[in-house]
């Protein structure tokens, strides 16, 4: 075995070295968010400006999940101000944009066991990450390395399972959080989900409504009703193929909910009625429900050519209601309505049905 070469750098403090400065490091985080260890991260702002309070130092956002942090940084050892100044920026952003997550975060060159107690108190109420930045030298190299000391504590998901919500009525939803008529839209939707799913029921809580079924939480889908509009938000694995047909359809998709694996989706009256069939197949695949393919009087009704067999088929063109059920994206739309489709009088045995 040949001998390997180790490297014992020597650590640098930041604080008392003459060249790099808290304007350098910020910098270097600007230029590449990705260095401190929270995912792909892009920068929004830097030296961000505070009304009546300083500046925010970095202001970085995962694009993927709408989330934003609040990065402070101090060289040296962190301090009581530093704290303060953190959550008190933290505090500014959420309240100006409500619409994204929040999420503190405090660089230093040293973070006490006793300031880490501390910041720990606050964790689980204001949600906060601490990470410490050591610096080594080389020869003339230098290189950094930033360890998360104190992560941000998870305070749950909107499970199938959660019952500690805070209980409240409709009055509740229709006159502090939403009005009568995004309610109304929550109504309709409701009917959509016990077509494909009989027996759920409204679930009245503080921050959302969700669903119940034979008294047991079942939030696949929740909603929350505002002034001006109604959001449905439903758990389904995230596809470029779904959000483009979602598009193409005229719904307003906002975004993807990363974090809990849901689509939240602007929802209005015409939505519900002009897509009725597209949103009920939504809801199979958000409950991993398959539908089958009906066949009546030995003749398969489509509206595409999925069909196959040894011999010449006669089709038949005509007008007639219809109920296609699929259990591949290949196959028939969505419809209980009038379709112009084809029939061809094959023996069962014949058909062959590609569903992918």
């Amino acid at each position: 075995m040949s001998k390997i070469n180790l490297i014992k750098p020597e650590k640098i403090k930041l604080k008392d070295h003459p060249f790099f400065s808290e304007n350098w490091l910020q910098d270097i985080i600007a230029e590449s968010p990705e260095i401190i260890g929270l995912g792909d991260l892009i920068l929004k702002d830097k030296e961000r400006k505070q009304i009546r309070a300083g500046r925010l130092d970095i202001l970085l956002q995962d694009p993927e999940i709408n989330k934003r942090y609040e990065v402070e940084i101090q060289l040296g050892r962190t301090d009581e101000s530093h704290i303060i100044r953190t959550i008190e920026y933290w505090d500014i952003e959420r309240k100006r944009y409500p619409q994204y997550e929040h999420c503190a975060v405090i660089i230093a060159e040293e973070i006490t066991s006793r300031f880490l107690n501390v910041i720990g108190l606050f964790n689980g109420i204001i949600p906060l990450i601490a990470i410490q930045i050591n610096v080594y030298k080389t020869g003339e190299d230098y290189f950094l390395t930033f360890n998360k000391v104190l992560d941000e504590m998870n305070l749950g998901l909107v499970d199938d399972d959660e019952e500690i919500s805070e209980v409240t009525d409709r009055n509740y939803w229709e006159t502090q959080k939403g009005t009568p008529k995004t309610m109304k839209i929550v109504d309709e939707a409701l009917k959509l989900i016990t077509e494909v799913i009989p027996g759920y029921q409204l679930k009245y809580n503080k921050f959302y409504v969700g669903l119940a079924q034979n008294g047991r939480a079942d939030n696949f889908v929740i909603f929350r009703a505002k002034r001006n509009f109604t959001r449905f938000e439903i758990r389904l694995d995230k596809s470029e193929e779904l959000e483009n047909e979602i598009e193409s359809l005229g719904i307003d998709l906002m975004d993807y909910d990363k974090r809990n694996g849901k689509y939240r989706i602007k929802i209005t009256a015409k939505d519900l009625k002009d897509h009725k069939e597209f949103i009920k197949d939504l809801i199979r695949k958000s409950k991993g429900i398959q539908k089958e393919i009906e066949i009546k009087n030995e003749y398969l009704l489509v509206t595409h050519d999925h069909i196959s067999s040894g011999g010449e088929a006669q089709a038949l063109k005509f007008v007639i209601p219809i109920k296609f059920v699929t259990a591949g994206k290949s196959a028939i739309p969505h419809a209980t309505r009038k379709y112009t489709a084809t029939c061809y009088p094959l023996p069962r045995s014949n058909i062959q049905i590609p569903l992918k």
